[in-house]
């Protein structure tokens, strides 16, 4: 309401001059300041009226309730077949990284300060090191990103700034600095930025040792400036400032040839004749003994380790957990061809002798989980070519016979060319 002969505070208008004016206890603001007050304000935020985050206003809550670790790990449980031991180190890290956020708007008086735990996942290739990033940020609903190790170089080269990784994320969280403070990157392809060499050089490592060092404050938490865009195609556009602190990264990588390391420490054969042969140990399960100091032997430097408090190693995938996966979880391959040909009509069911044929190509290929649905589209590409056409719809069963005869056309192909 207005009251004839008021005055805005703010741009000085007489009531006649304006819709409206606000009365506070020593001063009046008019309609179009508050107009103009609110788009600042949504500038200077950087999210408008459609969008803005919800947030809850009582103390110590969260717009979504933190899970516990152990609905964290069951929930994992219908989406990752296998690795327990990670997925329980992975319940307890995230929970207490997120429980570590929300007692910071508790506003207790505590001198204790917690610390952030970084995660450092071990495995060979398609053990589900990726599925457990990206399962972990759909039951939290916090912004996730993946981003590859091997593009990033020393500032100044050819390739990319670690800084990029931070611009992913911000894209992700739609550019609100607010949301993607608190998101998950997951880093892969973590032992590709290894040191070249045991000893340090006097030349510069473009793409291994520089790398690392340039993650250095990202990973323990600075105030970086983030090109939206990439930084290098567009040198003029404007910063925005992102702390990440209270960002968690996962980070991964299959390392390669860290089983001989892990050996020469673990298992000291004794010279001559006799031998302990209890000293000797699996190499499936050598990768669950791996330390820092092997991480260093490696090729990861010192400091960068140390930012990474928390690390698990994941299990080789047997043939019992390779059939699961192809069968069990909620977004089996399996069940994700039978909804697609379920679409055109058509059922199609596996024998289980089939699905062992494809679980042994798997195996003996070592081409972990991610290999699987390649397998399974070379042997059903004939059926997804021709069924979409035909008129008449039926039941398709795919036998090993068949599986065979598809597998076995693939590699006669590939060997004449």
């Amino acid at each position: 309401m207005k009251t004839k002969g008021q005055r805005c505070s703010f741009c000085g208008r007489n009531s006649s001059e304006t819709l409206m004016i606000l009365s506070g206890l020593e001063g009046h603001i008019c309609d179009q300041c508050t107009d103009q007050a609110h788009k600042i304000t949504e500038k200077e935020l950087g999210f408008s009226n459609q969008s803005i985050p919800l947030k809850n206003n009582t103390p110590g809550k969260t717009a979504k309730k933190l899970p516990k670790p152990t609905e964290i790990k069951a929930f994992l449980d219908q989406y990752v077949i296998g690795q327990d031991q990670a997925k329980k180190i992975l319940s307890v890290a995230v929970y207490n990284h997120y429980k570590r956020l929300d007692s910071r708007k508790l506003g207790t008086e505590n001198d204790v300060e917690i610390e952030k735990s970084n995660i450092l996942l071990i495995g060979e290739t398609g053990t589900g090191k990726t599925l457990l990033a990206k399962t972990l940020a759909r039951i939290l609903d916090v912004p996730f990103c993946i981003a590859d190790a091997t593009v990033l170089t020393e500032a100044g080269y050819v390739g990319d700034d670690v800084e990029s990784i931070l611009s992913r994320l911000l894209q992700v969280a739609n550019y609100k600095p607010e949301l993607a403070e608190r998101g998950i990157i997951y880093l892969d392809e973590m032992d590709k930025i290894s040191r070249k060499g045991d000893n340090a050089s006097i030349t510069r490592d473009v793409s291994g040792e520089g790398v690392q060092q340039g993650l250095l404050k990202i990973l323990e938490g600075t105030i970086a400036n983030v090109a939206p865009e990439g930084g290098r195609k567009h040198p003029d556009q404007k910063y925005i400032k992102l702390d990440t602190t209270n960002i968690l990264f996962i980070c991964g990588g299959a390392f390669d040839g860290i089983e001989k390391i892990i050996s020469r420490r673990v298992q000291k054969n004794v010279l001559g004749f006799k031998r302990d042969a209890n000293r000797e140990i699996n190499d499936k399960k050598l990768l669950s003994l791996v330390s820092p100091p092997d991480l260093r032997s490696y090729g990861i430097i010192p400091e960068l380790i140390g930012r990474l408090p928390i690390i698990t190693a994941l299990d080789s995938l047997d043939r019992p957990t390779l059939k699961s996966i192809l069968s069990d979880p909620k977004n089996a391959i399996l069940k994700q061809y039978q909804y697609l040909f379920s679409l055109d009509g058509v059922d199609i069911e596996f024998e289980d002798a089939a699905i062992d044929f494809i679980v042994e190509i798997a195996f003996e290929h070592k081409l972990g989980a991610r290999g699987l649905r390649g397998i399974c589209e070379t042997i059903l590409q004939d059926f997804m070519y021709t069924i979409p056409g035909s008129k008449r719809k039926s039941k398709v069963l795919i036998t090993k016979t068949i599986a065979e005869e598809k597998w076995n056309r693939l590699e006669i192909q590939r060997f004449a060319s």
